[in-house]
Formats: structure tokens, C-alpha cells, sequence
């Protein structure tokens, strides 16, 4: 009976890998639409919001029927309660990708945020990328020293959300108001799309081998 139960936790664990790869996948395109404008590629973020969504709907459904069945107790049943709390990261993660490209919709055919800060935009998508990849492999390896290297790209997502925002508060701002919203907005969900992948990876690790997050 044991054997099933772990049988079942990998496979509820493969599926958050690959919830993690499909966040990452939405804020790619996402940061792509935002950065040429986009309209295709930001509907089809858009759309895989709602597959997300499903995905963890019934990943939750499938962790609460292992909950009822198998009556784990203390460790596995922290991992159960661990993951559950993975999968409401992972759809946060999807919907902050979809407001991204919510932002590029709304300003189509213009680039929603001027060409000063593009680079910004640029890197910071790259960081949130390569951010939820690596939880995909935390998740399936447990591997610490993946997790640690998450802690340094978090910083670096952290001091350009910091820097956009001394940009769009600096008096010399030349572009109005509804552009520093957007960027201030953007600069958000990019910063806690970072901090929720990292989440995922430091509860996988604490789990694991009980190191909490520095």
C-alpha cells in the first residue's frame, strides 16, 4: 500500500515539474509580446492561462483523494500539504505571466512600455524564465545547490524592479502617467512571478532535508 502512495506523490511531483515548465513557457511569450507588441503571441498566453488553471484544479483534486484514501501521516503528509501549496504558486505564477500580456493587448499596435526601459523588460524575462526552470529541476532532483543559485537570481529581478521603479519616480520622467503605471505594473508581476518560483524551490528543499531559506 505504501509503494502505491509514493508511486502517486512521484507522479503528483512530475506534474508540478511540468506546471513549472509551462509557467515558464507563458512568461517567455509573454515577455516576447510585450517587447514587439505581440497581439498573437499574448492571446495565446492568454488562452494557456486557462489550461494552467485546469491543470492545477485537478492536481489539487487528485492531492485531496490521496489526502481521503491513504491517511498519510507526518512526513508524507507534509509533502502532500507542500505540494498543494506548490500548485496555488504555480497557478499565481500563470496568471501574472496572463497580466503581462493583458498590458500588451490593452496598448496594442504600440509597445507598451517605452524604449528606454525595454532592456529591463528583457531581463527581467529571461531571469523569470530561467527562475522557473530551475524549480523544475529543484522539484525533481532536490538538488540544493540549484535552490541556492535560484536565491541569486531572485536578487537580481529584486534590484531591477528596484531600478525601474527610482526610473518611473524620477521627476525627468518624460512619458506620462498611464506609461509609468504600466511599467510599475509590469515591474510587479515580474518581481512576484521570481518570488513564487522561488517559494516553490525553497518548501521543496526544506522538505527535503529541513535547511530553511536564508
Amino acid at each position: 500500500m505504501r509503494t502505491v502512495f509514493h508511486e502517486q506523490l512521484d507522479t503528483l511531483n512530475e506534474n508540478v515539474a511540468d506546471l513549472c515548465e509551462r509557467t515558464a513557457d507563458m512568461m517567455r511569450l509573454a515577455t516576447e509580446a510585450l517587447l514587439y507588441a505581440d497581439l498573437e503571441a499574448s492571446e495565446r498566453v492568454i488562452d494557456r492561462r486557462d489550461d494552467v488553471d485546469r491543470l492545477c484544479a485537478a492536481l489539487e483534486g487528485d492531492m485531496f483523494t490521496l489526502l481521503a484514501r491513504q491517511a498519510p501521516v507526518a512526513s508524507d503528509l507534509r509533502v502532500v500539504l507542500s505540494g498543494m501549496r506548490n500548485v496555488a504558486d504555480l497557478q499565481r505564477m500563470g496568471a501574472l505571466a496572463a497580466h503581462v500580456a493583458r498590458i500588451t493587448r490593452r496598448r496594442h499596435p504600440e509597445i507598451a512600455v517605452p524604449a528606454e526601459v525595454c532592456g529591463y523588460f528583457a531581463e527581467m524575462g529571461r531571469i523569470a524564465v530561467q527562475l522557473a526552470l530551475d524549480t523544475k529541476s529543484v522539484v525533481r532532483e532536490g538538488n540544493p545547490d540549484i535552490a541556492a543559485r535560484l536565491n541569486v537570481d531572485d536578487e537580481a529581478m529584486d534590484k531591477l524592479h528596484q531600478r525601474l521603479f527610482a526610473v518611473v519616480m524620477n521627476p525627468e520622467w518624460p512619458h506620462g502617467t498611464t506609461a509609468a503605471v504600466d511599467v510599475t505594473l509590469l515591474s510587479r508581476y515580474y518581481e512576484r512571478f521570481a518570488d513564487h518560483a522561488v517559494e516553490i524551490a525553497h518548501k521543496v528543499i526544506y522538505r527535503s532535508t529541513g535547511a530553511r531559506r536564508d
